[in-house]
């Protein structure tokens, strides 16, 4: 079969690892060229089987996400920062409901804090996850320290 990866992290998909659909349809890898883009699906030897899994999506555990894909100092996984609080200067900004990949660029898409949405700002605005905008990420304590954040607001 085909596999078209949208991942940063490739190697997680070897041989004998298995991955779940949406449906929780457990599939297990045979076998992974990753060179070509295919990989063979345990217990699915023709291409009628194969047909059933067309446009499925592979997915796997947080803790399966960790063990398998090591990151760099400073490097955080987007499923750990969606959901952060997002500050300036001690005061919040809003939290993080997802993040988009925009060309080369990931951008937080927030939710603005209900105080500065009364104030008359947009409900929600994007902001770049790159330098200079990101000061600090904690993510025990759930909070992204920004810089230039409330005029991108502003200004959307």
């Amino acid at each position: 079969m085909k596999l078209h990866l949208f991942t940063d992290f490739p190697q997680q998909f070897q041989s004998g690892k298995t991955f779940f659909t949406k449906d929780r349809t457990p599939l297990t890898l045979d076998k992974v060229n990753l060179e070509r883009g295919t990989v063979k699906l345990e217990g699915i030897d023709t291409p009628e089987a194969a047909k059933r899994f067309t446009n499925a999506k592979l997915y796997t555990t947080y803790g399966k996400t960790r063990q398998d894909c090591p990151l760099d100092e400073g490097q955080y996984f987007w499923f750990d920062l969606v959901g952060s609080r997002i500050e300036e200067e001690g005061r919040t900004l809003g939290k993080i409901l997802e993040i988009e990949r925009i060309g080369a660029i990931d951008y937080f898409v927030i939710k603005t804090d209900d105080t500065l949405v009364a104030e008359g700002n947009p409900k929600q605005f994007l902001l770049p996850y790159q330098p200079p905008f990101i000061e600090d990420v904690d993510i025990d304590t759930g909070t992204i320290r920004v810089r230039g954040g409330l005029d991108i607001l502003e200004a959307s």
